[in-house]
């Protein structure tokens, strides 16, 4: 895999990478919202047809990752996390970037993801050009029953031979 931002290190993942994606979660997603997957369900996810995982590594440990899936034409991000140590730094918009790329070069024509109403990853999604096209009221179930909103954006994939 390529590095897309200075020294952030991105490579494939699998179902060998399930206890430091884990792990990451922990650190990463706040459990009163409901975000994070058990390790059961990343292995579910991961072997189905089309899905991919990519590890970011930081100084020699793994600091983020990015969950992803394409079917026909459209993609979809599953899962994004960057250790909270990590942040703003580069590693989520590296992630991200190389979904984007992943998913076009997999034949893609456009990148769906669900984030939480009030995450501040909105703010990068928004830099990269995704744009708000849908609600889903009381999506994540948090920790004491409560629920929170979840907010749809897609982007517009580059196609093979455009620039």
């Amino acid at each position: 895999m390529s590095t897309l931002a200075s020294m952030v290190d991105l490579r494939s993942g699998g179902p060998p990478d399930l206890p430091a994606i884990a792990a990451l979660m922990t650190a990463a997603f706040d459990p009163r919202f409901g975000e994070a997957w058990t390790q059961a369900q990343c292995m579910g996810i991961l072997s189905l047809p089309g899905v991919w995982l990519t590890i970011a590594r930081q100084n020699g440990a793994d600091v983020g990752f990015a969950l992803a899936r394409s079917t026909y034409e459209d993609a979809e991000l599953l899962l994004l996390a960057t250790h909270p140590h990590a942040r703003r730094s580069g590693v989520g918009r590296s992630l991200l970037r190389s979904v984007i790329a992943d998913a076009a070069d997999r034949g893609a024509t456009r990148l769906l993801l669900e984030v939480r109403a009030d995450n501040e990853a909105i703010a990068l999604y928004r830099r990269e050009q995704f744009s708000k096209i849908g609600e889903r009221l009381e999506y994540y179930r948090g920790a004491h029953g409560r629920s929170y909103d979840a907010h749809t954006y897609f982007r517009p994939l580059p196609q093979a031979g455009s620039t």
